[in-house]
């Protein structure tokens, strides 16, 4: 993904809320599959980790972004936003490379 993209789709996270969140239990099946289903719709999610979690916003994101083959596009303080390409239904269109 080059930088374009990146700022495109940071830009587009604005003005979406968090869907998935991530307490003090850590990472989980159930967080991992509400992203990977979040993901198949949207394409782009916001998340957000809680004070109480033991992981950090960037653990997290990469964990969700491994599980789920996604991308971490930003992570800023305790909030991340991942996406990933649906070929089969894009709703995102790209500027190009």
């Amino acid at each position: 993904m080059t930088s374009k993209q990146r700022a495109y789709l940071r830009s587009l996270a604005n003005s979406i809320q968090s869907i998935v969140m991530v307490g003090k239990g850590g990472m989980s099946p159930e967080i991992i599959k509400q992203a990977d289903d979040a993901l198949k719709a949207r394409e782009l999610i916001k998340g957000s980790v809680l004070e109480t979690s033991p992981l950090s916003a960037r653990e997290a994101a990469e964990q969700i972004a491994q599980a789920a083959q996604a991308q971490v596009v930003q992570v800023i303080g305790g909030k991340f936003v991942l996406y990933r390409r649906n070929d089969e239904k894009p709703v995102i269109e790209l500027p190009k490379a």
